[in-house]
């Protein structure tokens, strides 16, 4: 989508406002004990109370109103009866939708005290965004970010996940440009334009490079590496980066 209107600004602005709501209370909620049901029964609830919809389950049918990953989930996780244990490193991903305006954001984190790793994943992600975020400027390319990305990974002994990618959104939840690659690809390499809207979200890995899907048909997860991810529905201006997420 490409925002032109002050409608489309304070639309997008507005479901934003909620999905990031939505996420840092599933967050501060995320403590040993909790079940992932527990932390969406929450977040459908957010949802009606602020006349949205959830995205994955409002297009996909998804079932559930968030995508709650734990530990070798990466993304996708489905809400369910796993609890939530100390040390955990946890994914929460919200998305939505409102007078026809998309959003969709997420963060990794550790639940209370985890690994050296699970910690380090987590901040090279966050850092990774800020370098891309830089990029994120009127004729630039996707490309530019997913390159900011992987070398913020190589410079802290990390790397990325080569099949998870951001992508456009706004109007829907996934629209141009289809992906937003963790590192250069000139063959899939989109200029950035004033307005445009895009989710851009890092998958900093410790070892594996690629997800599988589980049988579920759902959840995308590792086999023995720490991930993190951090997303952010951004809207490209001039003056810099405008995120509706935060």
């Amino acid at each position: 989508m490409i925002a032109k209107t002050e409608e489309d600004y304070n639309g997008l602005k507005e479901i934003g406002k909620i999905c990031g709501a939505i996420r840092d209370e599933l967050i501060a909620q995320t403590k040993p004990g909790i079940t992932t049901k527990e932390l969406d029964d929450l977040a459908g609830k957010r949802f009606e109370e602020a006349g949205a919809v959830s995205a994955p389950k409002g297009v996909y049918d998804f079932p559930g109103y968030a995508c709650i990953s734990v530990n070798e989930e990466v993304a996708h996780g489905i809400p369910g009866d796993r609890v939530i244990k100390e040390g955990d490193l946890v994914n929460i991903d919200v998305s939505g939708s409102k007078n026809g305006y998309f959003a969709d954001t997420g963060l990794s984190f550790v639940v209370g005290n985890g690994s050296a790793l699970s910690t380090k994943v987590c901040e090279v992600a966050k850092t990774a965004f800020e370098a891309g975020l830089k990029k994120a400027m009127p004729g630039s390319t996707t490309s530019d970010l997913g390159e900011a990305v992987y070398k913020t990974a190589k410079q802290n002994d990390l790397t990325v996940i080569m099949n998870l990618t951001g992508h456009g959104v706004g109007r829907s939840i996934h629209e141009s440009p289809k992906h937003i690659f963790n590192y250069k690809n000139k063959w899939d390499n989109v200029q950035l334009k004033e307005g445009m809207v895009i989710a851009f979200e890092p998958f900093i890995s410790s070892f594996e490079e690629e997800i599988y899907q589980k049988d579920d048909d759902w959840t995308l997860a590792v086999e023995q590496s720490k991930v993190a991810q951090i997303e952010h529905t951004i809207i490209v201006s001039e003056e810099g980066p405008i995120i509706v997420t935060l």
